[in-house]
């Protein structure tokens, strides 16, 4: 984990007010761990959670290495995708198994993927396209599209365009927003002003920071509904998920962290460890290319409390998963949305399929 990472950084207004808080997601494989312990009796099998933290610019290369001739096998990455790169591309021959359980890059899972690397966390583009099946759903087929001007605004945004356009969606404006008083900027920073001139059926908002998109809600220039960043939201896990066993896990999270809820990083972290222990448990094997094999394995069925049995892509190593749109305090629908079909698994109708991913591995 990046100690110094600023997507832990807290976003607060200049008056104190906490916008967005980032937590290190250590808290979700301890979960995982504490889970493990009668399996690990039952097969003699002691699974152990050493934690890491550097600074950005610390040398994980060497740390990696370290703990690999330890006898580490299993890597838990919570850290910026460039550096992500660099510890893929080392390790790419090593006996090793490396999660992403942050990164939402598409990148990532396209020409940027790797053989050894594994995303418990959905990408922008299945976030987005769970989205896009739920506006399909209701009929609101005409989007106004909002970004900011970050790179993770941009990332989400442009994922969104590509669902869009595999699912008929119009977007009918891509315009950009402005944090700025200054009155030359106007246009681009009041709400009102920004989301006229056109008529949309919702406002996509794209807004990591969280400080423009606060606003949007109840003041757009026609009334209608916000999704994205605020309003109805796609993530990974939610504690409003009420369903398949959800109530006891946020239960656990709770014994470990008593002040705040399970979060999608948590989630990752968690599912990570799991479909490790899970592979372990079926094969009776701890060899890593026998957890490989099961991981990509179009028959294994990893339970991750969201309903549909999931297992990895073998195109890109990606945790085919249910993602859940939520509101501030509920979970309003869980994607893939009915009526939404695909000729093998219904969860590869989110994120990147097998013909239009750019990912050259061969597993």
């Amino acid at each position: 984990m990046a100690e110094d990472d600023p997507r832990y950084l807290t976003k607060r207004r200049y008056t104190g007010l906490t916008l967005r808080q980032q937590y290190p997601s250590i808290s979700g494989a301890k979960v995982a761990i504490r889970e493990s312990r009668i399996l690990s009796r039952s097969l003699g099998i002691t699974f152990k959670l050493i934690e890491k933290s550097l600074r950005v610019d610390g040398d994980y290369i060497s740390i990696i290495k370290s703990l690999i001739n330890n006898g580490v096998k299993v890597f838990l990455l919570d850290i910026p995708a460039q550096t992500l790169r660099a510890i893929t591309k080392e390790f790419k021959k090593e006996p090793v198994l490396l999660f992403n359980i942050r990164n939402r890059d598409n990148d990532l899972r396209n020409k940027n993927c790797s053989i050894n690397l594994y995303h418990s966390i959905p990408s922008y583009r299945m976030l987005t396209d769970a989205l896009a099946q739920y506006l399909v759903k209701r009929g609101w087929k005409d989007v106004l599209l909002l970004r900011g001007p970050e790179k993770n605004d941009h990332a989400y945004a442009d994922a969104f365009v590509s669902s869009a356009r595999r699912l008929r969606i119009d977007i009918v404006d891509d315009r950009n927003f402005t944090l700025s008083n200054d009155p030359r900027e106007r246009s681009k920073s009041n709400v009102s002003l920004l989301t006229g001139g056109v008529d949309y059926d919702v406002v996509f908002v794209a807004d990591s920071q969280g400080e423009f998109s606060r606003y949007v809600a109840y003041q757009t220039y026609l009334p209608r509904p916000m999704v994205g960043d605020e309003g109805l939201t796609p993530v990974a896990w939610h504690w409003t998920w009420e369903r398949h066993g959800a109530p006891q896990l946020n239960q656990r999270f709770a014994r470990i962290e008593k002040n705040r809820h399970m979060r999608s990083e948590d989630w990752a972290a968690w599912i990570g460890i799991k479909s490790v222990i899970s592979a372990i448990r079926k094969t009776q094997s701890q060899d890593i290319n026998v957890i490989r094999q099961f991981l990509i394995d179009d028959g294994t069925t990893i339970d991750t409390y969201k309903g549909n049995p999931s297992s990895y892509r073998a195109w890109n190593n990606q945790l085919r998963q249910p993602i859940l749109l939520h509101t501030h305090n509920a979970v309003i629908a869980r994607a893939p949305i009915d009526g939404f079909l695909h000729q093998i698994n219904n969860l590869d109708t989110m994120g990147y399929d097998h013909g239009e991913s750019k990912c050259q591995i061969t597993n």
